[in-house]
């Protein structure tokens, strides 16, 4: 009864210890975020939608609209595939006899928002405001507000993003690896001292 009462707990230290308390709590977080992306052009359509923007709109605006959509449709169904990809890839980076799980964690999730920020606004920002600029500027940006001014360098800003975002979840990376491979070789030194002793304790006798 008494161990009962000690050791209820252990399996969900042991839940936390080996990773899994991190793990799945993230993939499930990766799978919200990926079904969003693929919602989030419906939202769009609705918001358009309850303008009115359909009435008041002439041809030329309606169909830089629908091309915008079909962006972003195709940017939605990118983001999912990144978010998927990521999330089974997520396994990859918890391994059971890690010391430090919640910093690589930390460090997919960081690389993995950049990658999603930086097709958003280098790919589908920049197709968005060319089409709005060329087509339809004064009437689209009512109820889409997109910068037109500056598409020529969202490419650039989208990189840019994936590269810092990139950087930062490497600076993570590299650190839990240090500690984890210094916490290996710290063991590795105290069994390798052990054995040394216990075969000078045995050439004594």
């Amino acid at each position: 009864m008494n161990n009962k009462l000690f050791t209820f707990l252990a399996p969900l230290l042991g839940y936390i210890d080996n990773g899994r308390f991190f793990r799945e709590p993230f993939r499930w977080l990766y799978v919200i975020f990926a079904v969003l992306n693929l919602l989030f052009p419906i939202a769009i359509l609705v918001k358009v939608i309850d303008t009115g923007f359909f009435k008041f709109a002439e041809g030329k605006a309606i169909f830089a609209f629908i091309l915008i959509f079909i962006i972003l449709c195709g940017g939605a169904w990118a983001s999912y595939l990144l978010w998927m990809n990521r999330k089974n890839k997520l396994k990859e980076v918890i391994q059971e006899d890690n010391e430090f799980i919640a910093i690589p964690v930390v460090s997919h999730l960081t690389q993995t928002v950049g990658e999603w920020l930086g097709l958003y606004i280098g790919v589908v920002g920049t197709l968005c405001s060319l089409i709005i600029a060329l087509l339809a500027a004064n009437e689209l940006q009512y109820v889409m507000p997109v910068s037109t001014g500056i598409f020529f360098l969202m490419p650039i800003y989208g990189f840019l993003i994936v590269v810092f975002a990139r950087l930062l979840a490497e600076l993570y990376r590299a650190l839990a690896v240090i500690a984890n491979n210094t916490k290996k070789l710290t063991k590795t030194e105290a069994k390798t001292e052990a054995k040394l002793e216990d075969i000078e304790d045995i050439e004594e006798i």
